[in-house]
């Protein structure tokens, strides 16, 4: 195994294994749907690969029905709960990864019709402020639950994110010309 590759995918299949117990592909991809999803997209295909794919690096161990659906449940092995911890000790250097196609947009601002630009910074807003009634509410929901409290703070640095997008586009919809920095 020490030639295997890791990737990202790896560690989140790995990491929700080891969280959740048990779980079919489906059940990780609606976990990882109601948690990381939020703050790491991946194709959802991964899900189904990347399961069997640990299973045979011995990283998870799989039990498949007998009759019906055959679904296949994965565990995680000491290997594989070895395996996360030591990815969760390394230490990070790579720099926050923001995928933003509205940055993008902005970016090319000056090729664009003021208007567009405008209507995308009102867009932006309406969003963040879903976003963050939408983050609110979870944070309303499961606050005070303690069996998931470590897990909060990434919500609370998703509510922070988005709140400095808002205040952001809010000041370029309220500021134009466009194409001039805003203070």
């Amino acid at each position: 195994m020490s030639t295997a590759r890791f990737s990202t995918t790896s560690y989140v299949v790995l990491g929700m294994v080891a969280m959740r117990g048990p779980s079919t592909s489906y059940d990780l991809k609606r976990a990882i749907g109601h948690s990381v999803g939020y703050f790491w997209h991946f194709p959802h295909a991964q899900l189904y690969s990347e399961p069997k794919r640990l299973e045979q690096l011995g990283l998870l161990r799989v039990s498949e029905e007998g009759t019906g659906r055959r679904r296949k449940t994965f565990t995680i092995t000491d290997e594989g709960l070895g395996v996360l911890r030591a990815w969760l000790a390394e230490p990070t250097h790579q720099h926050f990864e923001l995928r933003d196609i509205a940055e993008i947009k902005l970016f090319f601002n000056e090729l664009a019709d003021p208007e567009d630009i405008a209507r995308l910074a009102r867009d932006q807003v309406k969003q963040h402020e879903e976003r963050i009634a939408e983050y609110e509410g979870m944070k309303q929901r499961f606050g005070g639950n303690p069996e998931i409290a470590s897990r909060m703070v990434t919500l609370e640095l998703g509510l922070e994110m988005e709140y400095a997008a808002l205040r952001f586009w809010q000041r370029l919809s309220e500021c134009p010309p466009y194409g001039q920095p805003t203070q």
